[in-house]
Formats: structure tokens, sequence, C-alpha cells
């Protein structure tokens, strides 16, 4: 057993040895009081300073949330509290020499589902390889994280970004306390995968958050997931509704059962399901409230955390999983008109979006197949296309460098049908190939060295705030957009998919929603 004093009180852990090195490994640190009770649709409350030593060697609960719909067979549901469940795991190579590089993982889940006890986000291995002290976090998800109140139960409840908000404190507890774990509280590096990218795409445009971090990387992310008030309003009403509820009964939110709050949850993803073939997400920041005065993208492209480095990158086919686990994916034939909604719930006008497959046959030399299209603007008016844009505004701002990959390489599942499907990185970086939650995606085929390279370019970001290794060169992103082209022999590239590129460039964009 480890025991270590921090500011915040004592803790216990433990050790174990993972690639001929030691961690210190301590699990579900609480970094804020429980968001229950009198807590519940509050700003995060930081955590009181504890007496004795707090056992830590066991991981904490998740956030409440439903069933993972598409879990693997076999796998356990997670364990998910609404005491509790804002806490933190830690792992350190120790805390002797130079303070080590700090990064702090924030997990995905269309901000409905996830925990940072996953078993692909355990932190030993990435510590070991980059000697870099490793924090993942949980936060507030559904509506408990994002339903918009201020309309409804006054001043005490005026800003909807609570999960967001919860980030920001754990984030604070890392600069309050991470010294103790060995790690340097003025270079901290936040990255995240899917929703956990975009909230850091957020965080990127929000005043508050300046200070707490000097890096950033982004996964498969975006800055452009955002409500305007008025549309999370309209999201609170149905949700009231499905509560049993209306407005002037709103206030028994704070006290109804959690699980009868996931019901309607539940209720209300369903129903964003049929809404949209892509990837729903019912619950989302909204701007024009306190800590989001004004979209994340115009906070960045202004100069909000302009000072931050950023690391930028999606995986070819992040839309393959949406087409192929679709029950419908081998008998729908209105692949063509699906893309175009798609496309269409980007913001590009109606009658630009035959353009879209234009632009794709240019690149690919050839008329893409109807599957392959709606895929294609999945990642495009989802991922792709608004991390060029946050490159741009980046840009526009003038400070930190900027970096960009592109992931390509193909997992075998489904006799290939997948590619480099979304979240297929993380146990690239996480250095997890070999893990049974991982098996579908890799099939034991997955190149070592490439993990080898991520992890290593990952942890030289967050300690030097540049990619580049003595293995694997890699330039700033510029005016000719050089790009990393993350794959078994990786290359760089100047302008991947140049073409669809300047599709998008060209169109004029209607407000995103």
């Amino acid at each position: 057993m480890t025991r270590l004093s921090t500011p915040d009180g004592s803790v216990r852990g433990c050790s174990l040895e993972t690639d001929r090195t030691t961690i210190e490994r301590f699990l579900g640190i609480p970094y804020a009081e429980p968001p229950s009770g009198a807590n519940r649709f509050r700003p995060p409350v930081p955590v009181a300073p504890w007496t004795g030593v707090l056992d830590c060697t066991t991981p904490g609960p998740a956030a409440p949330q439903n069933p993972e719909p598409h879990a693997p067979p076999g796998s356990t549901p997670r364990s998910w509290s609404e005491e509790g469940c804002l806490n933190l795991n830690v792992w350190t190579p120790g805390t002797d020499g130079p303070a080590r590089p700090v990064m702090v993982w924030i997990h995905g889940g269309a901000y409905l589902m996830g925990a940072n006890s996953d078993a692909m986000y355990d932190g030993a291995r990435l510590a070991a390889a980059a000697g870099v002290v490793l924090v993942s976090v949980n936060y507030r998800l559904g509506a408990l994280g994002f339903l918009h109140l201020a309309d409804l139960l006054g001043r005490d409840y005026s800003d909807s970004n609570l999960a967001l908000l919860d980030q920001l404190e754990a984030l604070r507890w890392v600069r309050r306390n991470v010294g103790a774990f060995g790690g340097d509280p003025h270079n901290v590096t936040i990255f995240g995968e899917s929703a956990g990218a975009a909230a850091i795409g957020t965080l990127l445009g929000m005043p508050s958050s300046e200070g707490l971090f000097r890096r950033a990387i982004m996964q498969s992310g975006t800055a452009e997931r955002y409500r305007r008030p008025e549309e999370s309003a309209r999201i609170t009403a149905a949700f009231l509704e499905l509560c049993g509820l209306d407005g002037s009964s709103a206030k028994e939110l704070l006290t109804l059962p959690v699980e009868r709050l996931l019901q309607a949850q539940a209720a209300l993803e369903r129903r964003a399901a049929q809404e949209s073939f892509a990837v729903p997400l019912p619950f989302q920041p909204t701007v024009g409230t306190p800590s989001l005065p004004v979209p994340p993208l115009e906070a960045v492209r202004n100069g909000v955390n302009r000072g931050v480095d950023l690391l930028i990158g999606t995986n070819l086919n992040e839309g393959s999983f949406a087409v192929e686990m679709r029950p419908d994916s081998a008998s729908d034939p209105g692949y063509p008109d699906r893309a175009g909604a798609v496309l269409s719930g980007a913001g590009v006008p109606p009658e630009a979006t035959p353009g879209y497959a234009e632009a794709l046959t240019r690149l690919l030399g050839r008329e893409p197949a109807g599957k392959e299209l709606l895929e294609a603007a999945i990642a495009d008016s989802l991922y792709r296309q608004p991390s060029n844009r946050l490159l741009a505004a980046r840009r526009e701002a003038a400070g930190g460098k900027n970096f960009a990959y592109l992931f390509t390489w193909r997992s075998p599942a489904m006799g290939g049908k997948l590619g480099a499907c979304h979240a297929l990185d993380i146990p690239f970086v996480f250095r997890h190939l070999d893990a049974p939650e991982a098996a579908f995606l890799t099939r034991a085929k997955a190149p070592q060295p490439l993990s080898d390279a991520m992890s290593r370019a990952w942890a030289a970001f967050a300690g030097t705030g540049t990619p580049g290794t003595e293995h694997l060169a890699w330039p700033e992103y510029g005016p000719q957009r050089t790009t990393m082209m993350l794959d078994g022999e990786s290359r760089l590239e100047a302008d991947p998919r140049q073409k669809v590129r300047e599709f998008f460039e060209a169109v004029r964009l209607q407000p995103a929603s």
C-alpha cells in the first residue's frame, strides 16, 4: 500500500508493476462534494478537506447513466451513484525527481455514458511508458449534466453546463493537488475522445478555463456541439413531460429519484435516435450562459485560450459504426438521401449537398458507393471539417502551436467494413492493443509500433508542446496544412482530403445548432 499526503487530505493507493515500471495507483479520489440532494443541478462544490486516510484502492462510482445500448456481449454494466460520482483516478511513476507532465483524460460516451473506471482508460501503461502523471475524471452526464433550468428554477440554477463545470473543478483539484503525486501543476495537458474531445473543444472557448491547462489533445472531437438557450429550453420541456411534470412543477426534479430521471432520459434518447441517423446528442452544452457566453469557435477566434497548444485529429472512417451497426444497414436503399440529411443537419444548404458527392468523387477518383457516401458525410460533417475549422480559428487567434493527424489504420473487424472507425485510436494511445475490450476491433493484428509511436507522440506533446520525437518528425500545422497520417507506416501529407475541405469552405454553412 502507498500513502500520500495532499492538500485536501491523505490517500492510500496501491503499487503495480507494468512494462517493468512500478506505478502508484489511486482510484476514486473525490474532487467535489456529491452532486446530490441540495447540490443536484447546481455547479460543483469543491471537496472539503478530510481527516484520516482515504482508501483509494478501488474505483469510485460512475455518474448516473442508462445501460450502454451496444455494449460488448458479456460486459458488466457500470456501477453508478449520484453520491460520490465526482471522483478521479491518478497513476504516477513516482514522486521523486523533477515534476512530471500531467495528462488529464476526459472520457467520451455521447455525454450520456462512460466512466473513468472503464478498462480501456486504465492509465498505468501510458504513465509507465511516457513518464507522466495520468489523471482521469468522472463528470455528470445526460440530464444531470446539461439540463437547462435557468428559466424555471432561478438564479441558483442559471448555468446549464454542469458537466463542463465539473471538469473545470477537477482541473482545479489537479492544480491544487497533483504536485503531491509528482506532477507539474503548471504543465497540464487535457486529452479526450469523442464527447470527451468535444468537451475539450468547448473548454477551449470558456473564459473560466484559462490558466487551468497548457495543452489540449482532441481525438475525434469538435468545438461546434452546442445548443442555443431556446433549443435547450425545448429539450427541457420534453424531458419534464416525460417525467410527468411541466414548467410549474419543475422544482420536483430536485427530489425525484434518480432512476426516474434516467427513465425519462432513456425515452428522450430513443426519440433523438429516431430523428438522427448519425450521432444523436440529446444533451449538449448551452451557449448564452454564464460559463459559455458565446459559441466556442467564436471565442477561440477571439483569442480565448490562445496560448494553449493543440493536437487534434480524427479517424478516417468515423461514421462506419453508425452505418454498419444499424439493423437496417444491409437493406437500406436510401444512403444518398441520408447523406444529404446528415450534411443538411451540419449546416450545408440543401441545394449544395449534391456537390459533396462530386467532391468525394474527385478525391477518390471514382464515384463513392452508397454506404461509403453516407459514412464519409458523417465523418466530415461531425468530426473532420469541424476539426479543420477549429484549426483555422486557432490560426486566426495566432497563439499556441497546432498539430494535426488523420488515423488511417483499418480494423479487420467485420471483414474490414469498419475501417479506421470511431474510437479505434483509444487502445493505441493507452497501449491496450492486447486487452479483451479491444479484441473486437484489433483482432490481435494491430501494429504495436503504431501504438508505441502514438503514445510517445502524445506524451512528447504533453511534455514539450510538440508531438515530434526522435522516431517521428512532426511539424506544425501551417499554411500547407501538414498532417500526420497515422498507420502501420506513418507519413506526413499536406492537406489530405483537400477536395472535400474545399467543398465545405466554398458552401455557406448555416448556423450550427
